[in-house]
């Protein structure tokens, strides 16, 4: 027969060990499976999302010849994947707390508490939500329209219901807060119209400017690269003002939404090799100098004579 004798601190640390080794036994086999449970149920929840989110993106992109549909397709599947997976993930943490002994009624107090505090600085964040919200439901833009907001003008990249991402013509990316929002502009909407000043000199025939003016443009309307571009035969509208010695021309062209760019272009091209073929003059911005007349009364200035008989 063997006693075995161990001193008080070895007593201590056999039971210390003892406790940890039936916490992490019960861990292993009472809260390990809930916790797996919950994690693969809101891995199954992401999966569900995704399959949607891919599937409306699908959809979008065999949406031929009905540009506005596949945008709000493409924004709507935006919005679900964000406002889903920030739901996904607040879910399994409030499943997770408790199996750690987290106690959410202390929790949730000391939030509300610390909530009051900050509820000023957090007014904007629900304003940013409920201008999101508005701009879905009054189809105000969607992703890949082409906009002026805030003060920027580019390419609606993606949009949640907090903010929208907005790509500009340099390739930067600006986050706009949705609260911020609260004058669009959609250029990518139904139509647009391509506005051309035409600057010539006021010595110019105005009817055989005008005349000219309306072959160039018809030119681009009957070209195939623009025929499906331009909705309607341009017009010219005549003089529009006259300054000096410059006499300007508008011209209208009806063309489709945010496709204006590549007609002026080809407009102007057009314009400035059938001006120089029929020797018509573009015109030139007048100056205005204004003089001064010196004061009789007052002293004249000193002449200061340079060597060699320059003054």
């Amino acid at each position: 027969m063997h006693l075995s004798i161990f001193a008080p601190q070895e007593v201590r640390t056999l039971q210390i060990g003892r406790n940890w080794h039936e916490q992490a036994s019960d861990f292993v086999h009472h809260d390990l499976p809930k916790v797996a449970f919950i994690l693969i149920f809101g891995f199954i929840l992401q999966r569900i999302t995704l399959f949607f989110v891919r599937r409306m993106r699908r959809m979008a992109d065999r949406q031929v010849g009905n540009s506005q549909r596949a945008s709000q397709l493409r924004t709507m599947s935006s919005v679900l994947r964000t406002t889903a997976y920030t739901a996904i993930g607040f879910y399994v943490l409030l499943q997770i707390l408790p199996i750690f002994d987290i106690d959410l009624k202390p929790l949730l107090a000391s939030v509300g508490v610390v909530g009051l505090g900050i509820s000023f600085g957090a007014q904007s964040i629900f304003k940013d939500m409920l201008n999101g919200i508005f701009i879905l439901m009054e189809d105000q833009f969607n992703v890949g329209d082409s906009v002026k907001m805030a003060g920027l003008t580019g390419t609606v990249e993606d949009m949640s219901l907090r903010c929208t991402i907005l790509r500009d013509g340099d390739g930067t990316q600006n986050i706009i807060p949705n609260s911020q929002i609260t004058t669009v502009q959609n250029l990518s909407r139904d139509y647009s119209v391509a506005s051309l000043h035409v600057s010539v000199d006021a010595s110019e025939n105005p009817d055989r400017v005008v005349e000219l003016l309306g072959q160039l443009a018809m030119e681009v309307r009957k070209d195939t690269a623009f025929a499906q571009v331009t909705i309607e035969d341009p017009k010219v509208l005549g003089v529009d003002k006259i300054n000096g010695n410059e006499v300007m021309y508008l011209v209208n062209t009806k063309v489709r939404a945010n496709q204006k760019d590549g007609v002026l272009r080809e407009l102007r091209r057009r314009i400035l090799l059938g001006f120089e073929k029929n020797q018509i003059r573009l015109g030139i911005p007048s100056s205005t100098v204004i003089i001064n007349a010196q004061d009789p009364t007052l002293p004249s200035a000193p002449t200061t004579v340079l060597p060699g008989g320059g003054q």
